[in-house]
């Protein structure tokens, strides 16, 4: 088992996961994802509780004692979501303000993907510096803080969520990204001319992600009692480098991995393809998954949800489209 599983896993979680080996269960349904250091944990816990002030005290604590390392930015990028949440604005756009500064000193050093923590902190302080924009009615600066953020970070692991909020002020009401289906799971895809005047369903999905196979069933009974009335169903994926038991799988051990993990998960999906390519979440800013993306019959975005979504919302929002009222 490599390092990041057992990490994550922790030595109850093992055993569990060794048991499931025993019975047969031998994907689990999430792993390789990096653990909350033990400051997230606290942070999120007080801010669980609705107690801002424990949340800033705890950051504030941990930063004083041990310097802004990617950890303590993490636990802070937390905050200024607290601080937005409790529409202290201005002061979620100093904290995050403070991460972005704070973050660049670091990079003078190392680079952005050397760990997992810093990535996600400076990724947390452009959200809530674009949402808090976004909040004041700056729609077009938080656009703008956003695309000059892709622009510098396009290369690293922050350029499928930058996109992503680039596209939740953006992408419902304007035409489907492209969607490359040059390598596949399954039988071949149809050509996009195919589902023109139809209805698309876009579930992404990653081999790692348990509510991912939480909302599969789901997509099934959806994709089921409607398919019939003009519903097609697709479900990119991607590779990620890494299988359970693998840190670092090259391609020729993931693509197989990928397969099994679609047997085993998503096979019972009425689906009319499964587009193997980064690209395709790139486009879509898929950081989030799964991601739920709704396309109506004249191929313009009609909903973009990173995330999980009920069962009633995704029905009624399938029937509207297919109904054609809007």
């Amino acid at each position: 088992m490599p390092k990041l599983v057992t990490a994550a896993l922790g030595t109850s979680a093992f055993a569990g996961f060794v048991c499931a080996l025993l019975a047969g269960q031998d994907i689990p349904k999430t792993y390789g994802q990096p653990p909350n250091p033990p400051i997230v944990t606290n942070v999120l816990l007080a801010l669980k509780g609705g107690d801002l002030a424990t949340a800033e005290a705890l950051a504030t604590q941990y930063r004083r004692a041990n310097g802004d390392t990617p950890e303590a930015l993490q636990a802070l990028g937390w905050v200024a979501r607290g601080e937005l949440a409790a529409r202290e604005v201005d002061k979620a756009q100093d904290t995050a303000a403070l991460i972005v500064k704070s973050a660049q000193t670091a990079l003078a050093a190392r680079s952005l993907d050397t760990e997992p923590y810093l990535p996600l902190a400076l990724g947390t302080a452009y959200e809530v510096e674009a949402e808090a924009l976004f909040a004041q009615g700056k729609r077009a600066a938080a656009l703008q803080l956003l695309q000059n953020a892709l622009a510098k970070w396009h290369e690293t692991s922050l350029a499928d969520r930058l996109q992503k909020n680039i596209n939740l002020m953006t992408l419902e009401g304007r035409p489907m990204p492209l969607l490359r289906e040059t390598e596949w799971i399954g039988n071949k895809p149809a050509p996009p001319a195919a589902w023109h005047g139809k209805v698309l369903l876009l579930f992404f999905w990653a081999h790692w992600c348990a509510d991912c196979k939480a909302e599969a069933p789901v997509i099934a009974k959806l994709a089921e009692d409607m398919k019939a009335s003009g519903l097609v169903v697709l479900a990119p994926t991607r590779r990620y480098g890494y299988t359970f038991d693998d840190d670092h799988a090259p391609p020729a051990k993931e693509t197989p991995f990928l397969t099994k993990v679609f047997e085993r998960y998503y096979q019972r999906i009425p689906l009319d393809g499964v587009p193997v390519d980064a690209g395709n979440f790139r486009r879509f800013g898929v950081s989030t998954t799964p991601t739920i993306v709704l396309v109506d019959r004249r191929g313009i975005v009609k909903l973009y949800h990173p995330g999980v979504m009920p069962e009633d919302e995704l029905r009624a929002a399938l029937e509207q489209l297919l109904r054609g009222t809007s």
